[in-house]
């Protein structure tokens, strides 16, 4: 993989081009700053900006007046070649406040090995309906310790209105929901993003995360997209590069609001 050329696409296809993720959300160009703004369930904020460092602070003060207005708490997604190079100094001046770093890695979907199966006795079911869904949340809230309402509230959205753009999955022991996870795909680009794969603690160190992985990039490669994109967080970034993920950045998340 040349990586310089995809993280150049991966900038342009889904940051400085980037659609909405869902119903109701919208795409505004403010400058050099695109963002997204949505209701108070969506996701809120900057996706890409183009800022030099005579013109940061003031751009970043004017997105801060932008959504304090709407009233909507809202993210600066801050990646690791973001310019300028000060630009998380000045986020972290302006009152943001850092999440944990993750790592941006992406896999050209021809080189993975995907043939890795569910461990005896799990079996992967498609989360298309609410009951589905519920499911899902049911198994972010043990993975991850956070509260599942908006996720609940978007993926719902975006089944009813867009079925075709999203793939939610949940592994199940029996009748129980032990991991879960989910796809967005963008039309009109090459790549498709992984989201939200988690598994309950005591059911970890098994292979389900890597069955989840394979089960997604045959979908996505059946339905024509090049590359997979994740946000890794370190738990996750070993697994997927011994897949074949290729890390091209980091992505820090920058919040403001409460």
């Amino acid at each position: 993989m040349d990586h310089t050329t995809v993280l150049a696409r991966y900038d342009r296809d889904m940051r400085e081009r980037a659609r909405p993720d869902g119903p109701g959300a919208r795409i505004e160009r403010a400058g050099a700053v695109v963002r997204q703004v949505a209701d108070a369930h969506g996701w809120n904020g900057v996706l890409w900006s183009a800022l030099d460092a005579a013109g940061a602070d003031r751009a970043i003060r004017e997105q801060i007046d932008h959504f304090t207005a709407l009233g909507r708490d809202f993210e600066w997604k801050l990646y690791g070649h973001d310019r300028p190079v000060d630009l998380a100094a000045r986020l972290t001046a302006a009152g943001f406040r850092a999440e944990p770093e993750e790592t941006l890695l992406v896999a050209d979907v021809d080189s993975l090995a995907l043939d890795a199966e569910p461990p005896a006795g799990i079996r992967l079911v498609a989360a298309d309906d609410e009951a589905g869904v519920d499911l899902v949340v049911g198994v972010h809230e043990q993975a991850f310790g956070t509260d599942g309402t908006r996720l609940r509230h978007r993926l719902l959205a975006r089944l009813a209105a867009d079925p075709g753009t999203v793939v939610a999955v949940v592994a199940l022991a029996g009748d129980e929901p032990v991991s879960a996870a989910r796809m967005e795909l963008v039309p009109g680009t090459p790549f498709a993003g992984l989201w939200g794969g988690g598994t309950a603690p005591a059911w970890r160190g098994r292979g389900i995360y890597r069955a989840l992985v394979a089960h997604r990039a045959r979908v996505a490669a059946a339905r024509g997209y090049r590359y997979l994109q994740v946000d890794a967080s370190p738990m996750s970034r070993p697994i997927l590069q011994r897949l074949g993920f290729h890390a091209l950045s980091t992505t820090t998340p920058y919040l403001y609001g409460d």
